[in-house]
């Protein structure tokens, strides 16, 4: 599908960084070198396996551009990444989720500052190996049809004093009263024989260091604000076919995990930001426009010390990337979506 990424050759970058009002495609500019990179040199990317076919897109596209730069990879899991960058065999750290609070401590207490992050693609509507946008997922017998963020919280998670953010800052606000559980569907707004069912959920290991967890850190930080405290009564699936076969069996349950897997024993909720808001259901187009409030987004995270230029090899990399040419890859690469220009400009602004 073609996300109007058909942009004008030759914007002026500077305004297109404005960033005032609505942006428009015709914004993004395309990839053109200001100068060659001297070489040879190699770039050294770790990081997620999942994105290892978008990241050799980019790539042969980039060494058609800027002949003496090479790339070597070792893409062997997201939860490798940063160990690469903060031990310096890496200039980039691919990442198929958001950094976790302890990753961005190590970077820290080695290096005195955090990680850049760049975001570089969002992830897919449906397809399971492409960081999927998180369905909330009911039995089809289930009448319920939207549900909010806040109420998502409810379910899944339970009363908390606060929670810690990525730069290790705590957050009394995102605490919440046992009051604000929700535990049956009347609760939801159910009425009749649906009024004192209990909800039964399901979810992912809470495990934060493994290959699986990825929809679960999505889904804690976007839900739950980065709270830790679960629902005792989550019931863990390693994956999401796991936790689609146990809601066919389960009227009463409600889980997360990929539209993909729902079949036809299953629906999936459409999904308010906040209270008030219109539901928004999952899409191809409202995962792209970031309008579904559960998409999830994939990154590149770089070693910059404050106030010091980026490694212009890195810079000018990733500025094809977040080009008209590099996300027009993304749209053409199997699973992921390009971000919208004025994300991408953002993204651009960053490495400035």
């Amino acid at each position: 599908m073609n996300h109007a990424w058909t942009v004008v050759a030759g914007c002026a970058l500077g305004l297109a960084l404005s960033l005032t009002g609505a942006l428009t495609a015709q914004q993004l500019p395309s990839y053109k070198p200001v100068h060659q990179l001297p070489g040879p040199a190699i770039l050294h990317s770790w990081g997620s396996d999942e994105m290892a076919a978008l990241m050799r897109v980019w790539e042969t596209n980039f060494t058609r551009l800027q002949p003496e730069i090479r790339f070597a990879d070792t893409l062997k899991g997201t939860e490798t990444a940063q160990a690469g960058l903060f031990t310096h065999v890496a200039d980039m750290a691919v990442m198929s989720r958001p950094i976790l609070p302890l990753e961005r401590h190590v970077m820290f207490r080695r290096e005195h500052h955090l990680p850049l992050e760049i975001m570089v693609a969002m992830g897919s509507a449906d397809a399971a190996d492409r960081s999927f946008a998180l369905a909330i997922l009911v039995n089809h017998s289930n009448p319920l049809s939207a549900v909010t963020l806040q109420q998502l919280d409810g379910i899944f998670g339970d009363q908390r004093t606060g929670a810690w953010d990525e730069k290790f800052i705590w957050h009394a606000e995102a605490g919440r009263g046992a009051d604000r559980n929700l535990r049956t569907w009347g609760q939801l707004g159910l009425t009749g024989v649906w009024a004192n069912r209990p909800i039964h959920v399901y979810g992912y290991p809470v495990t934060i260091y493994s290959p699986t967890s990825g929809p679960m850190i999505s889904f804690r930080k976007q839900v739950m604000e980065g709270g830790d405290i679960w629902n005792p009564e989550l019931q863990e699936f390693a994956d999401s076919p796991s936790i689609a076969a146990a809601l066919a069996k389960d009227p009463d349950g409600i889980g997360y995990g990929c539209v993909c897997d729902r079949g036809k024993q299953l629906k999936a909720l459409a999904v308010a930001a906040k209270p008030g808001e219109k539901p928004v259901a999952l899409s191809e187009d409202s995962v792209a426009m970031r309008d579904y409030p559960l998409s999830r987004p994939v990154y590149i995270y770089i070693d910059r010390e404050p106030a010091q230029p980026v490694d212009p090899r890195v810079k000018e990399f990733l500025t094809y990337v977040l080009s008209r040419d590099g996300q027009q890859a993304v749209s053409a690469a199997t699973g992921y979506l390009p971000l919208t220009p004025q994300l991408a400009l953002e993204q651009l602004q960053k490495i400035q």
